[in-house]
């Protein structure tokens, strides 16, 4: 495997959660890093949480001009870790489905992505990798959730087509169960159990351990076009 000391790695969606974890575990692997969010105030202090020369650019991946602009001041890199998302809209019954709100959703998980793919292949190494975001609600639909199953295909639909266009680039995606984000932790413990205890591994993930399947997709110089589920078991039940 390759390693990520020396590495440029960029993070969007990188101010907190799963985003802020990939950063900080690349940072303690050696790698530069730069976080990029919509909240400028929320990146800046994550840069300085981070340490380690770690740099904080504010990007709205829904702006086609600021993604540029994002990836024209970040430079020549190696990894892009693409973490960002919103909540909201896109869960509830079929018959009262907001549709008009729920393509914003869209605009960050598919749009935004692909926004990011067309200008980090401009200054990406050859060898580099590109890896996105995903649900396990792609690969188990629950009731109320249509939209937000959609979503989550496409992003896996995403990775797998840029894996084949932007080559030798890599491109990976990581399909996500319940992790403790800090949304998730508002649910309270009860809806957590709810939803967790007939997992194998009957608990939600830490933000910790989703960072480790972003670090071995960047450091796995012969993967791409894969999806990584960190789920706890959740595809098998």
């Amino acid at each position: 495997m390759a390693t990520l000391d020396g590495a440029r790695v960029l993070v969007i969606g990188g101010a907190s959660g799963v985003g802020f974890a990939v950063a900080a575990a690349a940072s303690a692997a050696g790698a530069e890093v730069v976080v990029g969010s919509s909240q400028t105030a929320r990146i800046e202090a994550a840069a300085q949480k981070l340490g380690r020369g770690a740099v904080g650019r504010t990007v709205d991946v829904k702006d086609e001009a600021s993604v540029e602009a994002f990836f024209e001041a970040a430079g020549a890199f190696d990894h892009l870790a693409f973490t960002a998302g919103d909540w909201g809209h896109m869960f509830g019954p079929t018959r009262d489905l907001d549709i008009d709100a729920s393509k914003a959703r869209l605009e960050v998980r598919l749009w935004g992505a692909a926004r990011a793919a067309k200008h980090a292949i401009r200054r990406i190494a050859p060898h580099g990798s590109i890896t996105l975001t995903g649900g396990m609600l792609a690969h188990r639909p629950m009731p109320g959730a249509p939209l937000t199953t959609a979503s989550a295909h496409t992003t896996e639909g995403l990775a797998m087509g840029l894996a084949r266009d932007l080559a030798p680039v890599r491109v990976n995606a990581v399909c996500l169960g319940l992790i403790l984000s800090e949304q998730v932790q508002t649910m309270g413990e009860a809806v957590l159990k709810g939803f967790t205890a007939n997992l194998p591994l009957p608990r939600a993930g830490t933000v910790e351990e989703a960072a480790e399947a972003y670090l071995y997709l960047m450091r796995a110089t012969y993967v791409t076009g894969q999806i990584v589920r960190v789920d706890g078991g959740g595809s098998l039940v």
